[in-house]
């Protein structure tokens, strides 16, 4: 029998076309990992599949952090209703309350896996973030979607769970007592997998959309949304598929962080927004698509500023950063932005909205299921959770919460 290219993680062994898991996971975000690494530890065979390699993803560029209510004048409840709020209502509130209700123990889930938040004064260090009320953003500097994927990663890798890189999605059908993925690998031959139970996990759209409007996005290339597509072709319900989010800080300037997305803390430690007189025209800790609006709001009254290669923008006020903050919760930014010639704490850096994030997505129920029996999704792919507009920290929140659920609902059905 001809072989693919599908390993097995721990012993790096080839299989043969044709082989079957209890559960397969689509896409290697954090969403993806997290549900990988859930199956396998209730007990399924695990199979996790993405189209390039396994550390391709959003989720590894996300920087900002990961909301939790750990602050004393915090709580779940408090952190629900600033989800609802920030939705405009739109989001589902059940599965906002799974959200909030479960961040504490997904922290310490994520820190049992060997992710290290940042800390001080004997706790964790928490921001208030766009659209929150309390403080309660955790980062691991600005690098917290790296730290959490690598911990994802490594755990998955250290497991007997068999890794299917270079396998792109192209047909989910049915088959007796589960379903049927056919896949094109990198060498354009088609292979199909049988799974009892399926986990999407596979991101949304934003790469491709902002290429077909001209826009730049902070995604990664991978971003092209095609599983929603074939998820929607095989008779799953979808919602706010409409709803794409801006991420109000896109890079500007210089060139080689045109499409960067300058981490929202920038905020939280006090930068603001000036227009062309230097003056506030927006709360700066406001809602993403209200920050994202005013922004262009102000670009199009004619109070916005140019970049030196013409493109609209507005400044971020970063030398209001104490150096302290910036040196603990930003270094990356720093380095990037130094490394092109800009010191962020002497001078105002350009910035305006990018596409970002897919709001909407698979219909889910809070055990993650879709409407389709037996296919669950995960991560940017399912909508609900966040509505028509998602605060900043709880995409990662989302990953981990949903897919460990995800992952441990799937392996039920499949081991039943």
């Amino acid at each position: 029998m001809m072989m693919t290219e599908i390993r097995n993680s721990a012993s790096m062994r080839p299989v043969r076309t044709g082989v079957s898991f209890d559960v397969l996971v689509i896409g290697s975000g954090a969403s993806g990992l997290a549900a990988a690494v859930s199956a396998e530890r209730a007990g399924a065979r695990v199979g996790l599949a993405t189209k390039t390699t396994l550390q391709a993803c959003n989720s590894a560029k996300a920087q900002g952090g990961i909301q939790a209510a750990f602050g004393d004048d915090d709580s779940p409840e408090i952190h629900a209703e600033d989800v609802m709020r920030s939705s405009h209502d739109t989001a589902n509130p059940r599965l906002a309350e799974v959200l909030t209700s479960e961040a504490p123990s997904a922290i310490h889930w994520l820190e049992e896996l060997g992710v290290e938040f940042t800390r001080s004064n004997g706790g964790y260090r928490l921001a208030r973030c766009g659209g929150a009320s309390r403080k309660r953003l955790l980062q691991v500097g600005d690098r917290t979607g790296h730290a959490i994927t690598k911990a994802l990663r490594d755990a998955y890798e250290a497991g007997p769970g068999t890794e299917l890189p270079h396998h792109a999605l192209v047909e989910l059908r049915p088959a007796e007592s589960g379903w049927t993925a056919t896949f094109r690998r990198k060498d354009e031959e088609a292979v199909e997998v049988f799974a009892r139970a399926i986990v999407l996990a596979a991101g949304g759209r934003c790469y491709a959309e902002a290429e077909t409007r001209g826009e730049l996005s902070t995604n990664h290339p991978n971003a092209t949304g095609e599983v929603t597509r074939i998820a929607l072709e095989a008779g799953a319900e979808a919602r706010d598929l409409d709803a794409l989010q801006y991420h109000p800080n896109g890079g500007a300037w210089p060139d080689t962080m045109q499409g960067y997305s300058i981490p929202e803390t920038t905020r939280a430690y006090g930068a603001v927004l000036l227009n062309a007189d230097g003056e506030e025209f927006t709360d700066s800790l406001g809602p993403r698509d209200a920050v994202s609006q005013a922004i262009f709001d102000e670009v199009d009254k004619g109070k916005g500023v140019l970049t030196p290669d013409g493109r609209p923008a507005v400044r971020l006020d970063t030398v209001r950063i104490s150096p302290e903050d910036a040196e603990i919760s930003l270094p990356y930014m720093l380095r990037r932005y130094r490394g092109a010639g800009i010191d962020p704490l002497a001078e105002p850096i350009f910035t305006y909205p990018v596409l970002h994030y897919q709001n909407g997505g698979l219909v889910i129920d809070e055990r993650a299921e879709t409407t389709l029996e037996g296919v669950f999704a995960c991560g940017e792919i399912a909508g609900g959770t966040h509505g028509r507009n998602r605060m900043m920290g709880n995409s990662l929140l989302e990953c981990t919460v949903f897919g460990r659920r995800a992952g441990k609902a799937a392996a039920e059905r499949a081991t039943t």
